[in-house]
């Protein structure tokens, strides 16, 4: 074989051979057995697990924070990213598809919360914008959060009315209140009843029916869903 010839033969294959991690993939939205993928700066692409793209790209599962993909024969974990701004002049009429979507996935009022190893329904969301930690408790009527993580968000509490509260430890003060945004997933509620528990007998926040009362719940197995209703 010419010299020049085996060069250029050795260089072709070593494209291939690296083509999967040269592809530019970017996960922006997670949803029941589904996601959301931008690949190399394109519009936005649903996918059902087990779909396979043109560009040899299947989606294999979905988990809470990320999702695993067959990426041209190469499997491949990844994380949750915002949507990449497209730049090229040839792509500008797809942006604001792109943009579009992107809302309407960040929208789409759904969360998905996944047991943990114990068995137990444990979300991450936020109060008031500020990142907290809940089980998910249908049995509770508000809302609950202990009083050291009303203090860590920034809750005045006191000042809410003061109540006595039935707990298996026996009655123990609370204080009512309303927070102004509770959000888990795409699922954000506004003007949420809530109780602040004195002392140390609450070890998490509980997701009190107070927000869940206004979404559809569905469990399957390990996975609940939330829908927010309209």
């Amino acid at each position: 074989m010419n010299p020049r010839h085996r060069i250029a033969s050795i260089a072709i294959g070593l494209l291939i051979s690296t083509g999967a991690t040269a592809l530019d993939v970017n996960l922006v939205g997670l949803f029941p057995n589904k996601a959301v993928v931008q690949i190399e700066g394109g519009a936005l692409q649903t996918l059902s697990v087990g779909q396979k793209t043109r560009d040899e790209i299947t989606l294999l599962s979905v988990a809470r924070d990320g999702a695993t993909f067959d990426i041209q024969g190469r499997r491949v974990a990844l994380a949750m990213g915002p949507a990449r701004r497209q730049t090229s002049p040839a792509a500008a009429q797809t942006s604001a598809a792109a943009e579009a979507q992107t809302s309407a996935a960040a929208a789409a009022n759904y969360a998905v919360v996944r047991t943990n190893e114990r068995g137990d329904l444990v979300a991450d969301g936020e109060v008031n914008g500020m990142p907290v930690r809940f089980a998910v408790d249908t049995g509770a009527t508000f809302i609950t959060l202990p009083a050291r993580e009303a203090s860590r968000l920034g809750l005045d509490y006191h000042n809410g009315q003061k109540v006595v509260m039935e707990t298996a430890n026996g009655n123990m003060f609370a204080y009512r209140l309303k927070l102004e945004t509770v959000r888990v997933g795409g699922v954000a509620v506004h003007d949420v009843d809530a109780v602040i528990m004195d002392g140390n007998s609450l070890p998490i926040a509980l997701l009190g029916m107070s927000f869940l009362n206004r979404t559809d719940i569905k469990r399957e197995g390990t996975i609940l869903t939330l829908t927010k209703r309209n």
